[in-house]
C-alpha cells in the first residue's frame, strides 16, 4: 500500500477537532513551509493560500485510505484544493489548500503563519 506525506495546519494537528482522522499515521513532527503561503482564520478552522509567508503545521504519513478520508473532509477539490507543496527543510508533501479567496475578505489574516498561536 502506498504512503504519502501530508502537511496540517489547523484541525487535523494533534489536539485538534479533526485529529482522529490521522491520530493512527506516524507522526514526523512539527514542520514548516517555504515562505510560499498565508494563513486566514476562519473562525473554526485556518485556510492556507499562496502567500509570502512560512506556515507552522504537523507532518504525517498516510496511507490511501486516511488521504480519502482527508479528500471527504476538506471537500477537495471544490472547498480545499489537494497540492504538493514544499517544506522548509527540502521536503514535498501534500496539504490543502482554500480555493474560494473571495471568502478571505472577511477572515483575519494569522502573521505567526501558526494556528495554535493566533
Amino acid at each position: 500500500m502506498s504512503q504519502l506525506l501530508v502537511f496540517v495546519y489547523g484541525t487535523l494537528m494533534r489536539g485538534g477537532r479533526y485529529h482522529h482522522l490521522v491520530a493512527a499515521s506516524p507522526c514526523l513532527g512539527e514542520v514548516q513551509t517555504v515562505a510560499r503561503f498565508a494563513l486566514y482564520d476562519l473562525g473554526p478552522y485556518p485556510a492556507m493560500v499562496a502567500g509570502d509567508s512560512v506556515v507552522t503545521g504537523e507532518l504525517y504519513r498516510i496511507e490511501e485510505a486516511t488521504l480519502a478520508a482527508l479528500d471527504r473532509l476538506e471537500a477537495h477539490p471544490t472547498y480545499y484544493r489537494r497540492s504538493s507543496i514544499d517544506l522548509c527543510d527540502g521536503r514535498q508533501a501534500l496539504a490543502y489548500l482554500f480555493v474560494d479567496t473571495d471568502e478571505l475578505s472577511a477572515a483575519e489574516p494569522i502573521p505567526s503563519g501558526d494556528w495554535r498561536h493566533r
